[in-house]
């Protein structure tokens, strides 16, 4: 370890490879809140977060795992669930006022298509106001989970015991992973039926 009159430790959860200060200052001078998205190994988080001068202040939260609540039976951290949970979140940080915010995404690294940017994207779709660059987001179908679908028909007719070993916790909850695009629709319909009322 470096020592020396001049050398100056950094801060344990920027040694721990947890926060990047940088970052965070320039997020929390802008003012706004930030939409903070965090992809765990089981589950998908979305956070609407305003930073306070006694510590930061949750508005509004929201796990893949609460998406079994609108009758979600997909997996907990794939893109589509990521989409919904960002949705999910912006719609409760909306009926709590907040109509924008800036997204932090931590220490993960900005991909096109990634998890993170299906969730900001299931956020702006909300309605909250969240700077996007639309080359970032992935796509449309990719969203919807038609990709899932595709793979799970393609290996159904190759190898269906394969399939039932892949596909079994989609198996398990009764649904058919071929049918996901169709079930992506309907849990978001859910979802946006019930902050409309």
């Amino acid at each position: 370890m470096a020592r020396g009159g001049r050398y100056k430790l950094p801060l344990k959860r920027r040694r721990e490879g947890k926060t990047n200060y940088y970052k965070r200052r320039k997020m929390i001078l802008s003012g706004k809140p930030r939409l903070v998205v965090r992809v765990l190994s089981r589950s998908i988080i979305a956070q609407v977060i305003k930073a306070r001068p006694g510590g930061d202040v949750t508005v509004a939260s929201a796990v893949s795992k609460e998406l079994a609540r609108y009758g979600w039976k997909g997996g907990g951290k794939n893109l589509p669930a990521a989409y919904l949970t960002g949705m999910l979140a912006a719609l409760k940080a909306k009926k709590e006022g907040v109509e924008e915010a800036i997204l932090d995404i931590g220490l993960h690294a900005p991909t096109r298509g990634a998890r993170v940017f299906a969730a900001a994207k299931g956020a702006v779709d909300a309605g909250l106001h969240v700077p996007l660059g639309e080359s970032v987001v992935p796509d449309d179908e990719r969203i919807r989970g038609e990709h899932i679908a595709a793979y799970a028909s393609l290996l159904f007719e190759r190898d269906e015991e394969e399939y039932r070993r892949r596909f079994s916790k989609y198996l398990e909850a009764g649904l058919d992973p071929r049918e996901l695009p169709s079930h992506f629709e309907e849990v978001k319909e859910r979802i946006l039926g019930e902050f409309s009322s």
